[in-house]
């Protein structure tokens, strides 16, 4: 009975807010310069231009089926380097006698491969698990799924809606579903207006060292804002709707007050961690978090430069004491989108696929086929509704049972009394056993505390009924 109060504390994350516009990039391709990468998956060779090192990784872009890409390749992939390679010193092309299948009509013709096919879509990695996605090869059409990330009808809320609890325990059937061998395409589609701070490194855990280690995995916004927005900024692909909103990362904590000292440099710093592995300007998730101006310049070579304020760059991003919010027009203009899509066969194009095999069955009203670890993510949030509807009453549920066995003198009363009890708290155990965020946000509480509160009470339980 003495921590039945404890039921009812206040969470401990920082709910977080909205505002402006903006974003990042990187540079055109250029047939005049041509580097070379040999990678270690099957010695493939890809030519075009390094636009960017960042922490042992390149971004490189090229052109494939006349359609430009640009990629990020960690070292692992790596097996060989060649920059400013002169056209004689080229591989030598294939033999000149033609193949008995010639190549579709349809097909571009692309900038020529030394020894091994390009990959038909770009490798997405990530630096923390030093492995990416590998692309398809050959005519394999890749699986995909959508995965939404929040909803309208019910709930958006990152740590509550939006966690990194349920994109784990759907791993083990993703894996069933795209396969193994890293040709996968996890689309994750982000509707969200904010939420728990606390729950965002968690995000980052498992979007880069588990899903970004194991399939192609890319951010599809429709609004991402505050917790949101910090969320998919771990992923090396962000894909706008014409619609979309990405930013006002501003934190509130207590009181809605605007977080500051310690809490505000903490966030920062995990933010500048997350932009320097994704190869995004901290510049521009500082700006959406405090009110700093923000300038940028798009160079001839399409390289993008930020200014941390607002006459050095040729375009004024932000005003100073306004906070950033980034739309479709601004992230594609400054290059931190890829692109923007409305559709999945827009989106396909833009990722650089001519098709994508997405798993799942057609539902009314939804532009996606819904897969059955979709089906999962929508069967979570709206049970986690109606628990966030009944929670208080399995509370006080709970609680009146207790003080009404503790009364009872006759043991038979008693014992009914408890066996309502025992019901309410197996409600609770449900609760939290479908979603841990209500024994993080609601209850206050960490695993081990959660675990000795039910030792506590079935202790209680079982002593009412000597």
């Amino acid at each position: 009975m003495n921590r039945l109060n404890g039921l009812f504390a206040k969470a401990r994350g920082c709910l977080v807010a909205a505002t402006l516009a903006i974003a990042i990039a990187l540079p055109a391709f250029s047939a005049m310069a041509l580097d070379r990468i040999t990678l270690k998956d099957g010695n493939k060779v890809i030519e075009g231009t390094i636009v960017r090192e960042v922490s042992g990784s390149i971004f490189f872009k090229y052109i494939e089926n006349g359609v430009e890409k640009q990629v990020r390749f960690s070292p692992d992939q790596i097996a060989k380097i060649e920059r400013d390679v002169k056209p004689a010193d080229k591989a030598p092309a294939p033999a000149t006698t033609p193949t008995a299948t010639p190549a579709p009509a349809t097909t571009p013709t692309a900038t020529p491969v030394a020894s091994a096919p390009a990959p038909t879509a770009p490798t997405d990695t990530t630096a923390a698990a030093g492995t990416g996605a590998a692309a398809p090869t050959g005519n394999k059409v890749p699986k995909a799924v959508v995965i939404t990330l929040g909803d309208r009808d019910n709930g958006d809320m990152v740590g509550m809606y939006f966690t990194a609890h349920t994109l784990k325990e759907i791993i083990p059937s993703l894996e069933k579903t795209l396969g193994t061998d890293r040709s996968g395409v996890v689309v994750f589609r982000i509707y969200s207006g904010g939420g728990y701070t606390a729950e965002v490194p968690k995000l980052h855990a498992v979007m880069r060292k588990e899903y970004m280690k194991r399939w192609r995995t890319v951010a599809w916004v429709e609004s991402s804002i505050s917790a949101a927005a910090m969320t998919p900024h771990c992923l090396d692909e962000i894909y706008f709707t014409s619609q979309a909103n990405y930013g006002a990362c501003t934190m509130y904590s207590g009181n809605l007050k605007m977080s500051k000292g310690w809490e505000l440099e903490s966030v920062l710093a995990l933010m500048e961690k997350v932009s320097r592995e994704s190869g995004y300007d901290f510049k521009i998730m500082r700006s959406m978090q405090i009110p700093d101006a923000l300038s940028a310049t798009v160079h001839p070579d399409g390289n993008v430069e930020f200014f941390a304020d607002e006459t050095s760059g040729d375009i004024l991003v932000n005003r100073k004491g306004e906070i950033l919010t980034l739309n479709a027009v601004t992230a594609a203009q400054i290059k931190f989108s890829k692109g923007t899509a409305d559709t999945l066969e827009e989106l396909t194009k833009l990722m650089g696929y001519q098709e994508l095999d997405f798993v799942g069955e057609k539902v009314p009203g939804i532009g996606w086929p819904v897969s059955k670890e979709e089906r999962e993510q929508m069967n979570f949030r709206k049970k986690t509704k109606a628990d966030e509807q009944r929670f208080n009453e399995y509370i006080r549920r709970y609680e009146t049972a207790v003080q009404v066995a503790s009364g009872l003198q006759n043991r038979d009363d008693r014992v009914k009394a408890v066996g309502k009890a025992r019901q309410a708290l197996e409600e609770i155990k449900r609760m939290v056993a479908n979603n841990p965020a209500f024994r993080d946000f609601r209850f206050g509480m960490d695993a081990n505390e959660f675990k000795n509160w039910l030792e506590e009470q079935e202790k209680i339980l079982r002593d009412l009924m000597k």
